[in-house]
């Protein structure tokens, strides 16, 4: 396996090009990327695999910070995930998963969503998220809208639509 490294500020072009490699140009016109505008992703959760130190990148993983329902409550939202096409099915993305899940409970985030497929990411643990009483803002297909709770019982009580963070929280932590 590749060795997982936080992302560097350099690796931001490379990520880009991956981004629109794996998903396309048109990715950035989904409902996820109206979450993220003007709101920076969270340093300590952005992770890459390289083949080696120098090497173009094979994965990378990002997180963003959001508020749920009308109290606002923090949560982080996983993704993009992207590996290379050339180096897909060899364990990559869930690693990079399995460790960026770690280092956000760590760091003592609760609560995880994402938009993504229901089978690659319910082995980690994430379960409906409208079943919880979560709503996105625009559409999104109901099955692929998902949540984990990070700390047992951080959903309790928690439902509405998932926001843009209050603006003291969308710099950079």
């Amino acid at each position: 396996m590749f060795p997982i490294s936080p992302e560097r500020p350099a690796d931001a072009a490379q990520i880009e090009t991956l981004l629109d490699l794996t998903f396309g140009s048109e990715r950035t016109q989904k409902t996820v990327y109206r979450l993220r505008e003007g709101v920076a992703h969270l340093k300590p959760l952005a992770f890459v695999v390289r083949r080696d130190a120098d090497a173009a990148l094979l994965g990378s993983i990002r997180y963003w910070p959001v508020a749920l329902g009308e109290t606002q409550v923090p949560a982080v939202m996983l993704g993009p995930v992207a590996v290379h096409p050339d180096y897909q099915g060899q364990g990559i993305g869930r690693a990079l998963i399995r460790h960026s899940l770690y280092a956000a409970t760590r760091v003592g985030h609760r609560i995880c969503v994402l938009v993504g497929d229901k089978p690659y990411y319910e082995p980690f643990g994430f379960t409906s998220a409208a079943d919880r009483g979560l709503e996105m803002p625009g559409w999104v297909e109901r099955e692929r809208f998902q949540v984990m709770e990070l700390l047992p019982g951080a959903l309790t009580g928690v439902a509405g639509m998932v926001a843009r963070p209050p603006r003291g929280r969308r710099k950079a932590a």
